[in-house]
């Protein structure tokens, strides 16, 4: 099969311009950045304020291997799927970090068949808004510092040891993740220890993802207070420091003013597809933009969106925290699983990036599925848990068995999902996605039959929260808090932000907190060594283990086979 970048360049792209008329968006709302790729203004949300939203599907996954499992091609398949079915359709998805594209994991405009186009232009700068953000979010870092510095403004009464804010970047580099700054004498500022972290980490982000508003000016006021109540300090006191105390939140804000704006391209299919916002989902949660849905919901029959990582962190906060904020509802879930998957939560096979599978991971073994398949009972109970039906895509390899594919089936159908479907949108584009979209049309436009619910009440106490999560979602008996922890949820009980929804920050392999335990563990001690609190996105975020904020390369880095080929064009890029 030809590389995702090979057939990307061989697909036929219509006009962007054209693409946002097949929605009806009208022309003034439409702000081309190019040929290919354009924002959509804002304003378009008071202008069809009264139209009815459509049908709002998310796709998550089973808890995943370091590969990844296909969420983002499942997503972009769907949406194509449902047009071919008659549904005018669109994708809503993140916009990709350069850290993974360099690095191993690839980009996050699917691949193969089922992609956004033109690949390079999505997955590389776009429209430029991670750069946007990055300088914002490193001004106010600069501006923190030097509030230390120069007592400007007066009385902040900096503690240089519990300044918050990093600098960011968009590239992997674990040579930045720990280093001192201000050296070189009392002209280049005085040493601290800082570090960076990769751009899409930063709270900035979080918050591009969370802003709401009816327009532009009501978005830009939006995102204007969330900047202004970050966190970047704390005083020699104890109390904490904001954007706004070291009066940088208007010139962030300004910076970011753009960013504000979704970014419309096409699939393979010419499909609409909508790109905002990239937070991670063990970091962060993991979700595309607020703006970005309630748009396609205005101008769609049925927008597909997706959540980072495995139901267990993009949906569960998707759900708590995303669907908190929007006020938006989805009416069914598609949890995407592989065999490859499914066999390696037996525990029994190493998968690693950049090396070949496991022979025998690639040998038919139904009962291995099975076994594995405790994983994926687990993420649709976790799915049911919000009152949301659930479907189950096998995202299906040319080496999977039809037995094997047989026990997904199985294990979904005694799960309780409404249907399982293999989906083949990589090699098949939108046709191979159309048993999916039929399940997915009959659940939405058959009888609704439960209620959507939270997880929690944001008026229980942080440590209830945290419990809830731990013990419904990742199957812990108990949790266990440092006394660090104690006393940073204490504090921030006292300064009023107890009522924030939690934002869990933990492995991404695993339901635990270790990337080694798979399939579905029990009976577990889910331990919390730190709790922070990003007050401008809104959430509390505990961390169970060692989460890194800046990625470093590999041995073999996606970068090596990158470059321009004798015609001036790309190659190496997926």
């Amino acid at each position: 099969m030809k590389s995702s970048l090979q057939i990307a360049s061989e697909a036929t792209l219509k006009p962007i311009t054209e693409v946002a008329a097949s929605l009806g968006i009208p022309e003034p709302y439409i702000e081309p950045h190019g040929k290919n790729k354009a924002k959509i203004d804002l304003n378009l949300l008071d202008e069809y304020q009264d139209r009815p939203d459509g049908k709002y599907v998310l796709v998550t996954a089973i808890t995943p291997t370091p590969l990844g499992e296909g969420k983002t091609t499942t997503t972009i398949g769907l949406s194509m799927a449902l047009n071919r079915l008659g549904r005018k359709a669109s994708a809503a998805i993140r916009q990709s970090s350069l850290g993974p594209v360099f690095g191993i994991k690839g980009g996050g405009a699917g691949g193969g068949y089922s992609q956004v186009i033109p690949l390079e232009e999505s997955i590389l700068h776009l429209t430029g808004d991670i750069h946007a953000l990055a300088v914002a979010h490193n001004l106010l870092a600069a501006l923190t510092d030097n509030a230390w510095l120069k007592d400007s403004p007066k009385g902040l009464d900096i503690d240089p040891e519990r300044i918050q804010i990093r600098r960011v970047m968009d590239v992997n580099d674990r040579f930045l993740r720990y280093m001192t700054i201000g050296q070189g004498g009392p002209l280049h500022g005085v040493p601290r220890e800082t570090g960076f972290d990769i751009a899409v980490a930063s709270e900035l982000m979080a918050i591009l993802a969370l802003v709401s508003g009816q327009g532009n000016v009501e978005a830009l006021r939006n995102l204007r207070e969330r900047i202004g109540r970050m966190v970047v300090a704390f005083s020699k006191s104890g109390a904490p420091i904001s954007a706004d105390d070291i009066r940088g939140a208007g010139a962030a804000t300004v910076l970011m003013r753009e960013t504000l704006k979704p970014t419309l391209m096409q699939t393979i299919e010419n499909t609409p597809a909508f790109i905002h916002a990239g937070p991670f989902a063990n970091i962060a949660h993991g979700n595309s933009s607020i703006l970005a849905d309630r748009i396609a919901l205005k101008v769609a029959d049925y927008v597909v969106t997706e959540s980072g990582f495995g139901m267990d962190m993009g949906g569960e906060k998707f759900f708590d925290i995303k669907c908190r904020a929007s006020g938006l509802r989805p009416h069914v879930a598609v949890l995407v699983a592989t065999v490859r998957a499914l066999k390696s939560h037996t525990g029994k096979y190493a998968i690693t990036p950049g090396k070949p599978l496991p022979p025998e991971l690639l040998q038919e073994n139904p009962d291995e599925v099975y076994e594995g398949g405790s994983n994926l009972r687990k993420q649709i109970e976790n799915v049911r848990k919000f009152g949301v039906p659930v479907i189950v895509a096998l995202n299906r390899y040319p080496e999977d068995f039809p037995s094997e594919v047989e026990a997904v089936r199985r294990i979904a159908e005694e799960a309780g999902a409404r249907g399982m479907a293999s989906s083949t949108v990589f090699a098949e584009g939108g046709k191979g996605g159309e048993a999916l979209a039929q399940l997915v049309i009959d659940a939405v436009e058959g009888e609704q039959t439960e209620e959507f619910r939270f997880l929690y009440e944001l008026e229980q106490p942080i440590k209830n929260k945290i419990e809830t999560i731990a013990r419904e979602i990742y199957g812990a008996a108990d949790v266990s808090y440092s006394e660090a922890a104690d006393e940073q949820i204490a504090r921030f009980e006292m300064a009023g932000f107890g009522n924030l929804p939690i934002c869990m920050a933990k492995t991404h392999l695993s339901l635990s907190h270790d990337p080694q335990i798979k399939g579905a563990p029990t009976g577990f001690t889910f331990p919390i060594r730190e709790v922070r609190a990003s007050v401008g996105a809104g959430f509390i975020y505990p961390l169970a283990g060692n989460m890194m904020t800046m990625p470093g390369f590999g041995s073999q880095p996606s970068a090596f086979d990158i470059d321009i080929d004798e015609n001036g064009n790309t190659v190496g890029l997926f």
